[in-house]
């Protein structure tokens, strides 16, 4: 009993990051679709930061899920990594927001 308490305590921001990345994999959706609508991606590096930024949210998907569903030791470790690859993805947003910000300047 006294494991599974600690790994449940252990365990709490992953279902947030959960959440939070797949909203964010939603709005690399919209960006990267806009961005092809209005034929921004030969003028811009937008798309490709997006790129990125649609990969680190995915990782973080992917290793939030993986740990709530570990019942292993691993599960810290995945919910580390979900945690910086968030935290990567939130920096390469706000880079994209920059950048998309200095084009609409321009």
């Amino acid at each position: 009993m006294q494991t599974n308490n600690n790994q449940n305590s252990n365990n709490n921001k992953a279902p947030q990051i959960l959440n939070a990345s797949s909203n964010f994999l939603g709005f690399c959706f919209v960006v990267l679709t806009s961005i092809k609508l209005f034929k921004f991606s030969a003028v811009t590096i937008i798309d490709e930061v997006t790129a990125i930024s649609f990969v680190l949210f995915m990782t973080s998907c992917l290793c939030a899920f993986l740990s709530i569903r570990s019942k292993t030791k691993r599960a810290d470790m995945y919910e580390t990594i979900a945690e910086y690859s968030f935290l990567a993805g939130l920096f390469s947003i706000f880079f994209m927001t920059i950048l998309f910000l200095l084009e609409i300047i321009h």
